[in-house]
């Protein structure tokens, strides 16, 4: 569908061509599914390590508490960790009508977004569930504080994830509550993790870790989650001043603690990255992939997001999965609106019941600009797809 382009980009810069994923370190070339595993385990390295730092294990002791019952909702508390310390935090499911039903889990808690009723009735007027959590019980998010501070690194305090690393692991631990309390309302091979802003840089970290979400959707996540280091953009949005993108510059300036210590290295050399988002968002493949955005939310990259998408799109054709990647762009800025579940829900609703999807998927806000790549998939040859 046509749209109105709102979005005018005033400047804009390529630092670089994006990485080829299909190209092993080595120089060969993936030419099948199985080769494409074992690509993932380089990718793997190369962009999760350097970005995030070492992640956070499964954990070796788990537990879930229940706090309290209603009629629509419960309380439990999570305890998580090692046999000899553990770290505990509150999750609140609120459930679907039905039984068998999909759930969304959301760590965004803290931002306040879900104490508005219409933005949870979204979901769940179409009998789509949540599991909430705070993720900030499990690694602080304050800018003035040294790294690493919060419950989880007492815990792991051998390894270098950042906070996003900490974020990521407790969508995860909400997925083995799931499993651990058997509930009759929860399909559990129906589960979708969001979280806007820097909350979605940590769903999109949690989703391509752990292939138990079926759907994954960072929501406006901006450099580290969304856009793209390579691409440098300034817009112009309707009546709002002209805004540039962020740059890792300037998440390594105001939020470092997010990340692990060897993305550093990068600041103002991101030509030298052997990977962009593209690769990560290409990990979630064959999976679904639902990169939702805002047409004037020009910090997050807007058209650095969609290059990264598309380029990513690729390897969801090498995984014949073309139809498992979704992205779209509603107008307004930097927020996550009912709007933003409405499109969720739609994608949830479409693979779960067979609703017809959304017409407002894949139009654009702005021109389409030239692609900073020029690989394409290659022949998969694997039997059992062809």
């Amino acid at each position: 569908m046509e749209r109105e382009k709102t979005l005018q980009i005033k400047e804009y810069s390529v630092l670089g061509r994006l990485p080829n994923p299909f190209l092993f370190n080595d120089g060969k070339v993936v030419n099948s599914t199985e080769s494409w595993e074992q690509r993932k385990k380089e990718i793997f390295h190369d962009c999760i390590e350097v970005q995030y730092g070492t992640l956070p294990p499964k954990p070796d002791f788990f537990e879930v508490e229940q706090l309290c019952q209603g009629k629509n909702h419960s309380s439990y508390k999570i305890h998580a960790g090692t046999k000899e310390q553990q770290v505990s935090f509150l999750i609140k499911i609120i459930m679907p009508k039905g039984k068998n039903r999909p759930m969304i889990i959301d760590g965004d808690m803290c931002a306040g977004y879900h104490m508005n009723e219409e933005f949870i009735n979204t979901a769940i007027n179409l009998d789509v569930g949540w599991v909430l959590f705070d993720r900030t019980e499990l690694a602080h998010d304050i800018q003035t504080e040294k790294r690493q501070s919060g419950a989880l690194y007492n815990v792991y305090p051998e390894y270098t994830f950042g906070a996003l690393g900490a974020w990521a692991w407790g969508y995860s631990r909400c997925v083995d509550a799931l499993e651990t309390l058997k509930l009759p309302q929860v399909d559990i091979s129906c589960i979708a993790f969001t979280g806007h802003s820097r909350g979605g840089k940590a769903a999109m970290l949690a989703g391509t870790v752990d292939e138990r979400a079926t759907i994954v959707n960072p929501n406006e996540a901006c450099l580290g989650g969304g856009g793209c280091y390579r691409i440098k953009m300034t817009g112009d949005y309707m009546s709002l001043p002209e805004w540039p993108s962020e740059t890792l510059r300037d998440i390594w300036t105001e939020t470092n603690f997010w990340f692990g210590p060897d993305l550093e290295k990068y600041v103002d050399n991101e030509d030298k990255l052997a990977f962009d988002t593209h690769y990560q968002k290409a990990l979630i493949a064959p999976r679904i992939l639902f990169v939702s955005e805002a047409a004037g939310d020009i910090w997050a990259n807007p058209v650095g997001s969609w290059m990264t998408t598309k380029a990513a799109e690729e390897v969801f054709k090498f995984l014949h999965a073309e139809k498992s990647l979704f992205w779209y762009f509603r107008e307004g800025t930097h927020y996550h609106t009912k709007q933003d579940i409405e499109m969720l829900v739609n994608i949830i609703a479409h693979i779960h019941d067979g609703i017809e999807l959304n017409e407002d998927f894949f139009t654009l806000p702005f021109e389409e600009p030239d692609l900073i790549f020029d690989w394409v998939a290659p022949m998969n040859t694997t039997e059992d797809i062809l």
